[in-house]
C-alpha cells in the first residue's frame, strides 16, 4: 500500500504566529496609538479585510507596484473580483463616502484612525510580511496646512511616547494637477534620454506614469533619477503657497526636517505634502521608512463622493518593533498577578475555585492550580508568575474557615478567615502589601 504523503501543517509563507509575551509589545503599541490619537480628537473606524477590487485600483493607481504585482485578488462564488486591503486609505475613504460621513451632521474635520492587517504579495523580509499589520490616520475636510503640520506631528508624538529618539522627518510636495501636468512633461523629457538604462518596469510606465519611475527601488533606475528634475521647480502658485505654509509652520514649531524633492510614495492618490519619518537607528537598512503619508484631496471624488481634501497617514507595527529594538527600548510587557492559589487536595477543589472568582470579582487578577500538584510545584509557579499575595488551603485549613495569605516581597504572613476573603479581599491585599509602599 502505497504510503500516504505526511502533512506540514505550517503558517503561509510571509506570516507570523503573535504568541503571548511577544503580543504584550503590540497591544502597548496599539494602546498607546489610541490615547494619543484621542488627545487628537480621532475616532477608530473598522472596515472590512477584503474590498472590491475597483475600490483599491481606482485609488492606488493602476500602474503602482501594488496593483500589477502585490494584491491578493480573487474571484468569490458570486463571481466578484475581490481583493484582499492592500493598504488602509482606500477603505476609509471609500466608508467615508458609502456612508456619507461627509454631511452636515459630522464635526470636520473628520477625523479617524485605524488598526489591523493588510495583504501584499512581496518577499518577505523582515519589517516587510506578506500579512503585516498597520496603524494609520485620516483627515477629511481641511485644506489648511496646519491640518499636514499637526498630523506629521502627531507621528511625531507617537514615536516619542514609544520611547524612540532616533528618527528624523522628510517632506516634499507632489502640487497639484496643474503641478503634475508640467512637471510629468519635464520628467519624460529627462529620463528619455536614458530609456535604455531604466529597468523593464520603468521603461513601461516612462509614459504611462513617469512619477512611478522616482519611485522605483531598482538600483540602476535609482542612478538616473538621481539628478532628476525637482517637482518642486514646476509647483503652481496656489500649490507653491501651500507647501511654503507647510515649511513656515514646521520652522514655527522648530521641527527639523529634510526636502527630498525625488519622494514621491507609491501610491497615486497623494497630492500636495507628502512626508516620511525615517529611523536613523544602526542596523534598519533599507528599512529605515517607519512612517509615511500626505495629502489626497481629489480620491473623495474619485470614488464617487463630493470634492473633499483628506490627509493621512500609516505605520508597520512590525517596522516600528525592530526599531524599538534597534534603540534598546524597554517595552512594558508585564501581566501583573495579584493572587495565586495554592490548594491541596482534590477536597479544596471547589473552595479554590471560589476562591480565585471571587478574587476576581473584587478586580484582582488570580490564578490557581489546576493539576493536582505538590505545594512545591505550586508555590514555583507563583514565583514565576511573580504572584504579589500566594493563598493557601489546605483540608486543615477548609475544615478550620482560614486561608493561608502571604505577600510574596515582605515574606509576611497571616491566618485570614475565608468570609473575609469572599467580602472584602481589598482589605487584606492592601495590609499585606502597605508595607511594600513605603
Amino acid at each position: 500500500m502505497k504510503e500516504e504523503k505526511k502533512m506540514s501543517y505550517q503558517r503561509p509563507k510571509g506570516t507570523n504566529d503573535i504568541l503571548p509575551g511577544e503580543v504584550e509589545k503590540w497591544q502597548f503599541i496599539e494602546e498607546t496609538a489610541r490615547l494619543l490619537f484621542n488627545d487628537y480628537q480621532y475616532q477608530e473606524i473598522r472596515t472590512p479585510m477584503f474590498e472590491h477590487i475597483e475600490v483599491i485600483t481606482r485609488s492606488v493607481g493602476g500602474t503602482s507596484d501594488i496593483v500589477t504585482k502585490e494584491m491578493y485578488d480573487f474571484y468569490d462564488k458570486g463571481e466578484r473580483h475581490i481583493t484582499l486591503r492592500p493598504e488602509g486609505t482606500a477603505p476609509v475613504v471609500r466608508s467615508f463616502v458609502e456612508n456619507k460621513l461627509f454631511g452636515p451632521e459630522y464635526t470636520k474635520p473628520y477625523k479617524v484612525y485605524y488598526t489591523g492587517p493588510m495583504f501584499r504579495y512581496e518577499r518577505p523580509q523582515k519589517g516587510r510580511l506578506r500579512q503585516f499589520h498597520q496603524i494609520g490616520v485620516e483627515a477629511f475636510g481641511s485644506e489648511n496646512p496646519a491640518t499636514d503640520v499637526e498630523t506629521m506631528m502627531m507621528a511625531m508624538d507617537f514615536f516619542e511616547q514609544l520611547g524612540m529618539k532616533q528618527f528624523h522627518l522628510v517632506i516634499n510636495s507632489l502640487g497639484d494637477l496643474e503641478t503634475r501636468q508640467n512637471y510629468r512633461q519635464a520628467l519624460i523629457d529627462y529620463l528619455t534620454p536614458h530609456q535604455e538604462k531604466l529597468s523593464e518596469d520603468s521603461q513601461r510606465r516612462l509614459n504611462e506614469n513617469p512619477l512611478r519611475v522616482l519611485d522605483s527601488k531598482d538600483k540602476g533606475d535609482k542612478a538616473v533619477v538621481a539628478n532628476a528634475p525637482s517637482i518642486l521647480d514646476y509647483l503652481s502658485e496656489p500649490a507653491k503657497k501651500h507647501f511654503d505654509e507647510v515649511v513656515a509652520m514646521l520652522d514655527a514649531l522648530e521641527v527639523p526636517y529634510q526636502i527630498d524633492h525625488n519622494m514621491v510614495r507609491g501610491l497615486d492618490y497623494y497630492t500636495h505634502t507628502i512626508f516620511e519619518i525615517m529611523s536613523d537607528a544602526q542596523g534598519m537598512g533599507a528599512q529605515n521608512t517607519i512612517c509615511a503619508g500626505g495629502r489626497y484631496n481629489q480620491l473623495v471624488a474619485e470614488l464617487g463622493g463630493p470634492e473633499t481634501p483628506g490627509f493621512g497617514f500609516a505605520l508597520g507595527i512590525e517596522r516600528v518593533l525592530l526599531v524599538l529594538e534597534a534603540e534598546a527600548v524597554l517595552i512594558p510587557t508585564g501581566n501583573p498577578l495579584d493572587a495565586y492559589v495554592v490548594n491541596l487536595g482534590e477536597a479544596v477543589n471547589i473552595e479554590a475555585l471560589k476562591l480565585v472568582q471571587s478574587i476576581r470579582h473584587a478586580g484582582f487578577s488570580a490564578d490557581r492550580d489546576v493539576l493536582n500538584r505538590k505545594a512545591k510545584g505550586q508555590f514555583k509557579t507563583a514565583d514565576k508568575l511573580n504572584a504579589t499575595l500566594v493563598l493557601t488551603i489546605g483540608e486543615s485549613e477548609l475544615e478550620a474557615g482560614m486561608v493561608n495569605v502571604k505577600a510574596m516581597a515582605t515574606r509576611k504572613e497571616i491566618q485570614v478567615p475565608l468570609t473575609e476573603i469572599y467580602t472584602n479581599f481589598s482589605a487584606v491585599y492592601d495590609e499585606l502589601t502597605k508595607e511594600e509602599d513605603k
